[in-house]
């Protein structure tokens, strides 16, 4: 018979904006008790924007997304929107990154953007407009990998992104961050 730790299964649910240009303002304590009334196990979060490991039964992950941003929406009055991924997706997520992806972060930004389940990466990799010698995207697993080049940052189309309306649809974390992430994930591993 399974223990409860076997049964039990583990997840990062990243916030959007929260603790952004001082809107949505949330102390990381009142996050993880809103999370663990809300009925999920083990929960720590990591840095201020929205990182939010934890353990869950649940299976369903579109209703396990649908129970946590409706408790992060009752109890801290905002419009909740959440990308869930297992440790199993981010691990996925990681291993496929393209070849030399965070390999050279002295000259480039590395981002990868999280897609809500009701955006594919194909659909999305349509509207992430690059600019020629400063951005490259390429696509993942329910994710997009991003690069930009450090010194020509100012002229990258990553910032336009957030004027669309697809942008409402994924999360964007640095790579060093899904990586530290991850390693959090494996080291909660029973």
């Amino acid at each position: 018979m399974p223990t409860a730790a076997e049964r039990s299964r583990q997840y990062v649910a990243l916030l959007r904006g929260i603790n952004v240009g001082g809107k949505n303002v949330i102390k990381m304590a009142d996050l993880r008790s809103c999370l663990e009334v809300a009925g999920l196990e083990d929960v720590t979060t990591y840095i201020q924007s929205g990182n939010v490991l934890f353990q869950s039964d649940g299976r369903d992950e579109a209703k396990l997304t649908s129970q946590i941003e409706g408790a992060l929406s009752k109890t801290f009055s905002y419009d909740s929107r959440v990308v869930l991924r297992s440790y199993d997706q981010l691990k996925d997520i990681v291993k496929r990154a393209p070849k030399g992806f965070g390999d050279d972060p002295a000259a480039y930004r590395y981002d990868v953007l999280f897609l809500r389940e009701s955006l594919s990466a194909s659909k999305a990799i349509k509207d992430v407009k690059t600019r020629e010698g400063v951005d490259q995207a390429f696509v993942g697993s329910n994710a997009l990998y991003f690069s930009r080049l450090i010194s020509r940052a100012t002229q990258s189309y990553l910032s336009r992104l957030v004027a669309l309306p697809i942008y409402q649809e994924m999360t964007i974390r640095n790579w060093n961050t899904t990586i530290k992430l991850l390693a959090l994930m494996e080291a909660r591993q029973p």
